[in-house]
C-alpha cells in the first residue's frame, strides 16, 4: 500500500467535502483558520498516538525548532502568553469602543502582522466584531451582547443544537470544556445549545460542578427535517472515519456477542452499478437505500426495546452501521447505440 498516495487522496476528498459544506445554501463559512487548525489537530492526534514531537516534525518536513515555534505561534499569542491570539485580540477590542487597525497591530506587535490580520478577518467573518472603512482607515468594534444574542438565536435555527447533540452522542459522556475543544463553537453558543438540549431532555447531566458531563443514549435527525443537516453530515462522516480507523488498527469487538470472524464485524464495502434508462435492474438498485433504512430502523427499535426491558450493562459494544448512496452522471466514451 502506498501510504503517501493514500494520505494525499484522503486530503483531496476531505477538502472537496469542506468546500461543499462551506458554501452550502449560498453561505460562505469563514476558512481563515482551517489550515492552522488542521496542523494543530494533527499534532495533537499524533501525540495522543505516542509519536514524539521530534518524529512529528520530521513527518511534516520541518526542523524541530521551526515545528515548535509554529505550535507556539498558533497555540498562544506571543504578546500575551497563555492565551490564544484570537482570544487576546477579541478581548482587546471588547475593552474599547472603536479601534483602528494600526492600534491593534501596535498592541500585538510581537505577533506576526499577517497572523493578526488573519485573526481580525476571522473575527469579522464570525460576526464577533464589525469593520468599517478600507485600507489603513479600517476601524473595528466588538459586537454588543444584544447583537450576539440575535446572532445566537439565528444560529440555533440553523441546527446548532442538533450538531452539539451529535457530538455528545458520539463523544460522550463529555464535559463542557472538552466540547469547547472539539466543537469549534463559541462558549456562549455552546452554553445556549446545552441549555436547550438538557431542557428538552435530549441530553442528560452526569455529576456536578466542574466535572459535570453531558450524555445521551439517542441521536436522531428525521428525514425531511429543515434543520440539522450539519449534524447528519457529521454523523455520516464520523461513522465512515471511525470504521476505517478500526480497520487500520485491527480492532475487533472485545465482547464475543456473536460467533463471527473479525472481518465480518468490523469493516466496510463499496459497490457501484452502471445503469441507464430501461435497465432491467435499475429499480432493484435504486431502492437499496430505502430498504436498508426500513430494515435498520425496525432492527434498532427491537434492540432498544430489549435494552430498555433488561437494562444496559456497565460494559458493552457500540456497533455503528453506515450506508450511503449517490448518483453521478458519467460518459463512457463510446458512441451511443
Amino acid at each position: 500500500m502506498s501510504v503517501p498516495l493514500l494520505v494525499a487522496s484522503l486530503v483531496r476528498q476531505t477538502t472537496v467535502l469542506l468546500a461543499q459544506v462551506a458554501t452550502a445554501g449560498g453561505v460562505r463559512a469563514p476558512l481563515a483558520q482551517v489550515a492552522d487548525q488542521v496542523f494543530l489537530d494533527l499534532v495533537r492526534e499524533l501525540e495522543r498516538q505516542g509519536v514524539s514531537r521530534k518524529v512529528s516534525a520530521d513527518m511534516f518536513g520541518m526542523g524541530l525548532r521551526s515545528f515548535l515555534r509554529r505550535i507556539q505561534r498558533l497555540g498562544e499569542s506571543s504578546t500575551e502568553h497563555g492565551r490564544s491570539l484570537w482570544e487576546a485580540v477579541l478581548d482587546f477590542l471588547r475593552g474599547s469602543s472603536i479601534v483602528t487597525r494600526q492600534r491593534v497591530l501596535d498592541r500585538f506587535s510581537r505577533d506576526e502582522e499577517a497572523q493578526v490580520k488573519a485573526v481580525l478577518f476571522d473575527l469579522c467573518q464570525s460576526g464577533l466584531i464589525f469593520a468599517s472603512g478600507s485600507g489603513s482607515d479600517i476601524v473595528y468594534r466588538a459586537a454588543t451582547e444584544d447583537e450576539l444574542s440575535s446572532m445566537r438565536q439565528a444560529r440555533h435555527g440553523e441546527g446548532l443544537d442538533e450538531l452539539v447533540w451529535a457530538l455528545i452522542y458520539r463523544a460522550g459522556p463529555i464535559t463542557r470544556d472538552e466540547l469547547l475543544t472539539i466543537g469549534g463553537v463559541a462558549a456562549a453558543d455552546l452554553d445556549q445549545a446545552l441549555l436547550s438540549l438538557t431542557s428538552d431532555r435530549r441530553v442528560a447531566l452526569l455529576g456536578s460542578g466542574a466535572q459535570t458531563r453531558y450524555a445521551t443514549s439517542t441521536f436522531v435527525v428525521g428525514r425531511g427535517e429543515t434543520v440539522g443537516f450539519e449534524a447528519a453530515i457529521y454523523d455520516h462522516f464520523q461513522a465512515v472515519v471511525q470504521t476505517m480507523c478500526c480497520r487500520l488498527r485491527g480492532d475487533s469487538p472485545e465482547l464475543k456477542v456473536a460467533r463471527l470472524a473479525p472481518e465480518e464485524t468490523v469493516g466496510g464495502c463499496t459497490y457501484s452499478f452502471d445503469l441507464w434508462q430501461g435497465h432491467p435492474f435499475a429499480e432493484q438498485v435504486l431502492t437499496i437505500l430505502a430498504k436498508y433504512r426500513e430494515q435498520m430502523s425496525d432492527l434498532r427499535a427491537k434492540v432498544e426495546a430489549y435494552n430498555e426491558s433488561v437494562g444496559i450493562p456497565a460494559r458493552f459494544e457500540e456497533i455503528t452501521c453506515y450506508a450511503g448512496q449517490c448518483s453521478i452522471t458519467r460518459e463512457s466514451g463510446e458512441d451511443a447505440a
